[in-house]
């Protein structure tokens, strides 16, 4: 179970403060509990956990309808990978933006072996991700690589026409089609149920498809098909991440200050709001959590960056950023705060060996393992940077695995409504999106957006 820690922040805050912000994170629960707050259609996270692994809920009991089996989800998913193996496909291609790739990836580079792809053997196709940049040498050499492998494809899209992802399943459904015989049975769409390109063009070819709840923004679908179907197919146990989720549903939904949604929220936000800290960078020590960084970023974002306000959230990665931005956290600017996730066990040992020259001068740490060398290195940072001036949240799991990753999914998301209500803003719109698009389409000459391509290409001259 995933534990807070303030301890950090103790030097830099006045109690009677966190107590008023924690009461304001209170009353934003209140209002996430409640379903009655801005953004209350987009809610369909909040309970996805239980009514996955536990479909009717006692729904069907009282009328409402029951959402599709957790065994059905899970069986479905392990049918496609049945089927892909069965075929020697040795390569996935996931594609989607956003919310429609960063917390499958983030899942999957966590729980892989960090060289699983320069090992001979392997038991699961490699997955890669694409349609999340527009870079032409990315996707040339992402076709390069799919002409020397056997290769699949998941295209993830509520639309189908977000033009990142787009134009990439445009060249990769060109390429299977041209390529495989089977090419209908090599594409999986996860799409919405009912409307749009991505759905119509499946419903055309008979694509797989799975849906994206209307009622689950992108960036809070990591538990939904969007995030469990490439998870599953590079071989973990999506039932395992789900039942972490479940358990930290149900921690969090206890109204109290002891919650530890609602203290992160409180204490963020009175730092923020009372002392000026406008960045909040997520640390970890362990490059297997680059992209729960990644991941986080997105969710809170787009879910607090709007109406002229919201923390700006960045990321470190140490010890290795300690060599290249510790020297700015250390004594930099003072806006900034750090959210720090420790792995209190390491899932793998490696104990350090005597030397008789020790031209290293190391001996003294022989018969230590290097996860105790990294702890050390962490609490020695931590204690710099307090006294530097930086205030720290610690946010603690047991370990590496598909459950603490499905708590962490959970506490994160939970945590993000609570704090952007008491922010005052809406944790599920995003609005300012659009902004480049509109620019993007116009200086494409895109069909209907002729006069804003005109005005551009004034302002450009």
């Amino acid at each position: 179970m995933i534990n807070i820690n303030l301890e950090g922040c103790s030097s830099f805050v006045n109690p009677a403060q966190f107590e008023e912000y924690t009461r304001k994170a209170l009353a934003a629960f209140d209002t996430l509990a409640s379903e009655q707050g801005a953004g209350n259609d987009f809610l369909g996270w909040k309970h996805l956990p239980s009514e996955t692994l536990d479909p009717s809920c006692g729904k069907a009991e009282k009328g409402y309808p029951v959402p599709a089996t957790p065994a059905g989800l899970l069986e479905e998913c392990e049918k496609v990978k049945e089927l892909w193996k069965a075929k020697g496909v040795d390569l996935v291609i996931v594609i989607g933006i956003g919310g429609s790739y960063l917390g499958a990836r983030c899942a999957i580079e966590a729980l892989s072996h960090n060289f699983s792809k320069l090992l001979a053997k392997k038991d699961n196709p490699d997955v890669v991700f694409a349609g999340n940049n527009l870079s032409e040498e990315y996707v040339a050499e992402l076709m390069d690589l799919a002409a020397e492998r056997n290769t699949a494809c998941v295209v993830i899209s509520k639309s189908g026409t977000t033009t990142e992802p787009a134009v990439v399943f445009r060249l990769v459904k060109e390429f299977i089609e041209k390529n495989y015989k089977d090419a209908s049975e090599r594409i999986v769409a996860v799409t919405d149920a009912a409307r749009g390109a991505l759905k119509t063009l499946s419903t055309q070819e008979g694509y797989k498809t799975f849906v994206v709840p209307d009622n689950v923004g992108g960036r809070f679908s990591v538990l939904t098909p969007v995030g469990l179907i490439p998870i599953a197919l590079a071989g973990f146990n999506i039932r395992e991440m789900l039942e972490g989720a479940r358990e930290m549903e149900n921690e969090l939904s206890k109204r109290c200050g002891c919650n530890p949604a609602v203290q992160y929220a409180a204490m963020r936000n009175l730092l923020y709001s009372e002392y000026g800290k406008k960045i909040e960078i997520m640390v970890s020590y362990n490059p297997k959590f680059q992209y729960l960084a990644e991941w986080w970023k997105q969710l809170y974002g787009e879910s607090e960056g709007k109406d002229g306000k919201g923390i700006f959230p960045a990321s470190v990665n140490n010890t290795a950023d300690l060599h290249s931005m510790g020297q700015f956290i250390q004594e930099g600017d003072r806006v900034m705060f750090e959210t720090v996730v420790n792995i209190r066990k390491s899932n793998r040992e490696v104990i350090i060996g005597s030397d008789p020259q020790n031209l290293d001068q190391l001996n003294f740490l022989a018969g230590k393992n290097v996860e105790h060398c990294n702890a050390m290195a962490q609490l020695g940072t931590r204690l710099a940077h307090i006294d530097g001036g930086v205030p720290q949240i610690e946010i603690s799991v047991e370990r590496i695995n598909e459950r603490t990753l499905g708590e962490l999914f959970y506490f994160f998301e939970f945590a993000c409504g609570v704090s952007a209500y008491t922010l005052g803003v809406n944790p599920f719109n995003q609005p300012g999106v659009e902004a480049y698009k509109k620019n993007m389409f116009a200086l494409l000459d895109k069909p209907g957006y002729e006069e804003a391509s005109k005005a551009i290409r004034e302002r450009l001259a």
